[in-house]
């Protein structure tokens, strides 16, 4: 898993999957959720990062935050701690 935050644009991509993106979808809240033939998601896109981060930390337990959290780049990890 690889993941890049795009400071300029407030947008987490998650890349979970080395597969060629076949198709993509988009969520009720209006991400981006990538698709391989196989309908294996490849990619996540998270527009609004920071606030879907600070959401996040507020319903995630705090054991749980500190396994996930260091997979997140520093540049959006500072706006949910």
């Amino acid at each position: 898993m690889k993941v890049h935050y795009d400071k300029d644009e407030d947008i987490l991509m998650i890349v979970l999957s080395s597969k060629k993106i076949d198709d993509s979808y988009e969520t009720y809240e209006g991400n981006i959720v990538s698709v391989a033939e196989d309908r294996e998601p490849v990619m996540i896109d998270i527009f609004k990062a920071s606030k879907f981060l600070k959401d996040l930390g507020k319903v995630i337990p705090k054991k749980v935050q500190k396994e996930i959290w260091p997979e997140i780049p520093a540049s959006a990890a500072h706006r949910i701690r």
